[in-house]
């Protein structure tokens, strides 16, 4: 655009592999992501529905890079609220030295987002990030008007051919109820050419925990193949976990994938 700006967008819709349905993710033709925005010197503004600034905060540490079978999302939904949001306002700022904030924000009567009232409300979602060398850490915060309250802390460090990752979150109501509460421990190794991971995500409110593991072979740089083994303590089934179906119970539950990932 000149001066240093950029305009972008961004327009996803889900589909599933095994059935061929499409409209997941949300139920409408461009679930995923429906979003533009403007970039510069200053950072980014996004307009439109998009995935979190909590997700994004859980993503710069998250092990498995927030695959939909990770225990991270599926034990805590992406810091309590869900992967993505729509009608958001969203302003990323540029790395300062490692540093970088996001904020955004959801004015209420947009008709998507709910107190624990059920009624139309407003929405807001902080993180601070900082990103350097072997260091990874960020603390996300998000809070409806009138309903529910997340935060989550996590990090990572990479020593060599092995990283570790920790995380403590806390999700509750408008009346201090606690819905979920806990942490996730996680190491990933890069053996040869394949890199393994085992992840555990404990909610300690409940005594739930849930268990990963994983292995991936890459293809090149942005593609690999992976396979996984998830066992999800409790039968808490969620919508992020596309490797078990059926309704709660009170046993553990056992799910497998195998396929291929690329990263645009």
């Amino acid at each position: 655009m000149g001066g240093g700006l950029k305009a972008g967008f961004n327009f996803e819709g889900g589909l599933v592999l095994g059935t061929g349905a499409g409209n997941t993710s949300g139920g409408t033709l461009f679930a995923r992501a429906a979003n533009v925005s403007l970039m510069g010197n200053f950072g980014e503004v996004r307009l439109g529905r998009t995935l979190t600034t909590s997700f994004y905060s859980i993503a710069s540490w998250e092990l498995t890079g927030t695959a939909n079978y990770g225990v991270v999302g599926n034990q805590f939904g992406f810091n309590g609220a869900g992967p993505r949001d729509s009608n958001v306002m969203m302003y990323n700022s540029p790395n300062f030295g490692g540093f970088s904030f996001s904020a955004s924000n959801i004015a209420k009567g947009n008709g998507t987002t709910l107190n624990n009232a059920g009624q139309p409300a407003g929405k807001y979602d902080l993180a601070a990030t900082y990103a350097n060398g072997p260091i990874v850490a960020s603390l996300a915060y998000n809070k409806v008007q009138d309903g529910n309250v997340g935060a989550v802390l996590g990090g990572k460090y990479t020593f060599g051919m092995v990283a570790v990752a920790a995380s403590y979150n806390r999700y509750k109501d408008n009346a201090g109820n606690i819905l979920n509460r806990g942490y996730t421990l996680g190491a990933s190794a890069t053996t040869g050419p394949v890199i393994l991971t085992a992840d555990i995500a404990r909610d300690t409110e409940y005594s739930d925990t849930d268990f990963l593991l994983e292995a991936k072979y890459p293809l090149s740089k942005r593609t690999f193949l992976y396979a996984a083994f998830l066992r999800d303590g409790k039968g808490k089934i969620t919508a992020t976990n596309p490797m078990v179906v059926g309704t709660n119970t009170n046993q553990n539950i056992n799910g497998y994938t195998l396929g291929v990932r690329h990263n645009f």
